[in-house]
């Protein structure tokens, strides 16, 4: 009996309910909801076209650019899709907080790609290199190809190809060889004591001056930088272009060996001076024995 009066009761409800009402309230709902999804998705595509040319004439990095403007479209895209749920009377609160708890999952998961992501933002924005230019970074020297979101490209010496995630190079000092348009070239030689120093500096001065590629400005000097076991330590300083840098190091490192041992002065090498006494447990010395002890054959030949 109480199941049959519970099964009337749902029967009286179903019959109070007009079911072409609601159709028709529903049905409003979802046009609009769908209205308000199309009309936003159309608004946000306008919207990021317009954020992007106006980071192109503010002159931003084109990777930047497309890195915010992805960012831009993805956020808008969210509120417009939380207004059509709202408009069907969906509540936005639960919607949102799981919203909040799967980038909270995701953002814990992915914490290595999105310190990369904020490294190469850094790299961006900040601009301690740019593309072409010969640096060092994570302890890795080469020529910049490319620089990403998550990743920058170099190129090695040797043509070798490195990608290097964002975040270890933001954390490790960054060395730009090319960042100046010029750059000094230091060349250590050591000369003997007994050479004249006057004589050494005015050779190694002339070698830089008469190198084509050898600035004027500044000056080259030659300076004494340390009295060492073998040698007296000189240093020519000559400033050069920064693309002539290798060239023009080893042009003057072979002119200071030639002009050097030319003029008749000297490049010592480190030298030691080995001497080596053998002797007995008596404190003798053991070539003294030695000599004792060998018998000529004819001196035993006579003795018989």
């Amino acid at each position: 009996m109480a199941l049959e009066a519970e099964v009337q009761k749902s029967l009286q409800k179903l019959e109070g309910i007009n079911f072409l009402a609601e159709a028709e309230r529903w049905g409003l709902k979802l046009l609009g909801a769908v209205l308000i999804l199309l009309f936003g998705v159309w608004l946000v595509r306008h919207l990021t076209k317009v954020l992007d040319r106006a980071f192109e004439r503010a002159h931003m990095e084109a990777t930047l650019r497309g890195f915010l403007r992805n960012i831009a479209y993805a956020t808008m895209l969210v509120i417009v899709v939380v207004a059509a749920l709202q408009s069907l009377g969906v509540p936005t609160t639960s919607v949102m907080a799981a919203l909040g708890a799967a980038g909270l999952a995701i953002g814990l998961a992915l914490k290595d790609s999105l310190s990369n992501i904020a490294s190469g933002v850094m790299l961006i924005v900040q601009r301690p290199f740019h593309v072409g230019d010969t640096v060092q970074a994570a302890g890795i020297e080469g020529t910049v190809e490319l620089v990403r979101v998550f990743q920058t490209r170099m190129r090695t010496a040797d043509n070798r190809s490195v990608i290097i995630p964002n975040s270890l190079i933001t954390t490790a000092p960054i060395i730009n060889f090319t960042a100046n348009s010029k750059r000094r070239v230091d060349i250590k030689v050591g000369v003997g004591y007994q050479d004249d120093l006057r004589v050494a500096r005015e050779i190694l001065l002339a070698l830089a001056d008469e190198h084509p590629k050898v600035l004027r400005e500044p000056k080259a000097e030659v300076l004494v930088l340390n009295l060492s076991e073998s040698s007296v330590d000189l240093e020519l300083r000559a400033w050069v272009a920064t693309d002539d840098l290798v060239r023009v190091r080893s042009e003057l490192t072979e002119g200071v060996r030639d002009r050097l041992i030319g003029r008749g002065l000297n490049i010592p090498y480190p030298q030691r001076d080995l001497h080596v006494y053998h002797r007995d447990a008596d404190g003798r010395p053991l070539a003294e024995l030695l000599a004792r002890s060998v018998v000529d054959d004819g001196d035993l030949r006579n003795k018989r």
